[in-house]
């Protein structure tokens, strides 16, 4: 991993600024798409528009245009294609229509380019009627040719400023940013299409700059209001010791302060661990200098207190080893498998091949073992061969990985093609994931992840979709080691550092209960042999009632293919038997004041530690079996998502289900 740093008063490396502001006193410095506010007549400033850049007309035009000419080209295929083959079979047919499919053509043409006309006319219009103010209390964006819209964004209420550009936007210069507000399943992504990359900065730094000043206003009201009653807060504001089994509760980093604990644990962090940076890192830090056909040079911000990349290592970790490859393996194995059982098959001798002599059989037997080897090794290296592609394309999704920690903000940005960029506040982050897949597990790394209030995508405007990563929540780490998870969690986002440290396992008879139900009840494999069985005995019967000898033939080869699923279902219930033991051994959850951890287990592993403020409720639930093993099943939901997430833990004890109730209830 590389190296995070604690950086205090320099800005961001790879990235030309302007001078860099006093400490403290940071802000945005005006560029020439970002003229001052205007006096009005009476004295105040009069909003200033600002306004996309123009390739929303012709880009936006262009892909238009595309889709347009795509639905005509499909349209008049069938119509071209029965035209090509009467000319083929009668050339005299092409000649006497030559005129006829000239002025065809030239009629299409002009079609073309009227609608590319009508294209281009309706996205200058939407251009024009289009633009977004910073308002004394709100963000506003004006929107609409016919029917008008303007969206109203309270500063107090902005969450998170994404931005993504594609390959053409990035040679632009250009990018799109996406606003989240609070408001969960009921909220939606604004999107703000087409900014040069330092009007997004602008734009993002504004937002994020006034938002800060109506909440600084907001504590100093509240503030005065509790002196003026003599209400004080206790100092510290952390509790020694937890009610529950004696765990340290929040004195450490709420007793510390974020900001001080931040700056302490990043500065250990940083002195404890070495990186070298990956290969990737070069050709980020490249793009990120260029500014772009359009763009201009960036200016400064506020500088990140803890910063990290991903070593080399990490990088192709992270390609080789990610669910999508592994998936397309795996579909590769099987599929080599199955062509293999049929050239086993083919070997079998039939009812029509002992009646012909024995060098011909053994001449066939040998082609059919050659074709299925020759059709294995084909199978085989189109896997190591997607395998690979899907590393590559991995890898650049990753390159040049940043996540940072700049103020009351997390950032993480990646990609060398298709860059992204993700703003989260803290106070929006829900949860901290940490996932181990098998993989993962056995070479001892694992995925850190943020949950986090998530917005449905905008129904309006351009390049939907735009929302990077995905919806609910924020890798911040894809490849890392286990026994560093503690500290990257620590400097990034220390509001989360004093997670519970006991463990409360599941009840001893959910060893017992979680073998039926994942080996059994809930098992693929099971189901698996459940059906081959019946449908092998089915033809077998068939076959023995009708007497049929090309069904006797046929079962030749069905026995065994029912063969190979009876082992696969095998091979999986042994493995959900496995998982079903390690999940019992593993699974936990831990409270201490302030946090609640979930741990669930098996041959993959996700550890998800939540504050309490951040439930929004948990209960308990029991079905008959359970009531007769004594367990219940925890269920805590919190806001992370689109609709927000419930966290189970099956099979704990009834008495520690009772303490987590009694736990969970309000305190002052």
């Amino acid at each position: 991993m590389e190296e995070p740093r604690n950086v205090n008063s320099a800005p961001a490396e790879g990235r030309p600024t302007a001078a860099a502001p006093a400490a403290g006193s940071w802000q945005t410095v005006p560029t020439a798409d970002m003229p001052a506010s205007a006096p009005m007549a009476d004295g105040q400033q009069e909003p200033q528009r600002y306004k996309p850049h123009h390739a929303f007309i012709w880009l936006g035009g262009l892909r238009t245009l595309f889709v347009v000419l795509w639905v005509m080209v499909i349209s008049a295929f069938s119509g071209l294609a029965a035209l090509v083959a009467e000319i083929a079979e009668d050339p005299a047919i092409g000649r006497e229509m030559g005129l006829v499919v000239a002025i065809a053509i030239g009629a299409a043409v002009l079609v073309v380019l009227a609608i590319a006309a009508l294209c281009f006319f309706m996205r200058w219009l939407q251009w024009k009627h289009f633009w977004y103010e910073f308002d004394p209390s709100e963000f506003s964006i004006y929107s609409g040719v016919i029917s008008k819209k303007r969206t109203h964004v309270p500063y107090g209420r902005v969450q998170s400023v994404d931005q993504k550009a594609s390959l053409i936007q990035r040679i632009l210069g250009l990018c799109v940013v996406s606003i989240d507000t609070a408001g969960g399943a009921s909220n939606k992504a604004i999107t703000v299409p087409y900014l040069k990359k330092s009007q997004a900065e602008d734009l993002r730094q504004q937002l994020y700059m006034r938002k800060a000043q109506i909440m600084a206003q907001a504590a100093g009201q509240r503030t005065a209001g509790a002196a003026a009653a003599g209400a004080g807060a206790p100092a510290g504001g952390g509790v020694a010791n937890d009610a529950w089994q004696g765990q340290p509760g929040a004195a450490g980093a709420a007793a510390m302060g974020g900001g001080a604990y931040a700056g302490a644990v990043a500065g250990a962090y940083t002195s404890a661990q070495g990186g070298e940076g990956n290969v990737l890192d070069a050709a980020s830090n490249i793009a990120a200098q260029m500014t772009g056909v359009f763009d201009g040079p960036s200016f400064a911000q506020q500088p990140p207190s803890y910063e990290y990349g991903l070593s080399n290592k990490q990088l192709v970790f992270t390609g080789l080893f990610n669910n999508t490859s592994f998936v397309l393996v795996l579909l590769g194995i099987l599929a080599a498998c199955g062509q293999l059982i049929e050239g086993i098959a083919d070997v079998i001798p039939s009812s029509e091949m002992l009646l012909e002599s024995a060098v011909e059989g053994a001449i066939a037997r040998e082609g059919a073992l050659m074709a299925g080897g020759m059709a294995l090794a084909t199978f085989l290296v189109i896997g190591l061969v997607v395998w690979a592609l899907s590393a590559v394309g991995t890898m650049l999704a990753f390159g040049g990985f940043k996540a940072r920690r700049r103020g009351d903000r997390i950032e993480v940005e990646r990609g060398i093609l298709q860059h992204s960029f993700q703003g989260v506040a803290v106070d929006r982050v829900q949860s901290v994931i940490i996932s181990q897949t098998l993989i993962r597990r056995l070479m001892g790394y694992c995925e850190i992840s943020l949950g986090k209030i998530d917005a449905m995508e905008s129904n309006s405007g351009d390049d939907k979709g735009s929302k990077s990563g995905q919806a609910g929540k924020v890798v911040v780490h894809p490849f890392v080691k286990k026994s560093e998870c503690a500290q990257v969690i620590a400097g990034l986002i220390p509001e989360f550092a004093d997670m519970p440290t006991g463990a409360t396992p599941v009840a001893p008879v959910a060893l017992r209960r979680a073998i039926l139900r994942r080996t059994l009840w809930q098992g693929p494999g099971f189901w698996l042999i459940v059906a081959t069985a019946l449908f092998h005995v089915a033809v077998h019967v068939a076959a023995v009632v009708s007497q049929d000898p090309e069904l006797w033939d046929m079962l030749t080869i069905f026995d065994p293919v029912c063969g190979f699923l009876y082992a696969v279902g095998v091979v999986c219930m042994i493995a959900n038997c496995i998982g079903a033991i390690m999940w019992a051994r593993e699974s936990s959850f831990a409270v201490n004041r302030r946090f609640m951890q979930v741990s669930n287990g098996g041959l993959s592993r996700e550890s998800i530690s939540f504050p309490r403020q951040k439930i929004q409720f948990g209960s308990t639930r029991t079905n008959p079996f359970q009531r007769m093993a004594g367990t219940a099943t925890l269920r805590a939901t919190i806001a992370a998502g689109v609709g927000g997430t419930t966290i189970a833990l099956i099979d704990v004890t009834e008495e520690d289900a009772t303490r987590w109730l009694q736990w969970l209830e309000p305190r002052k």
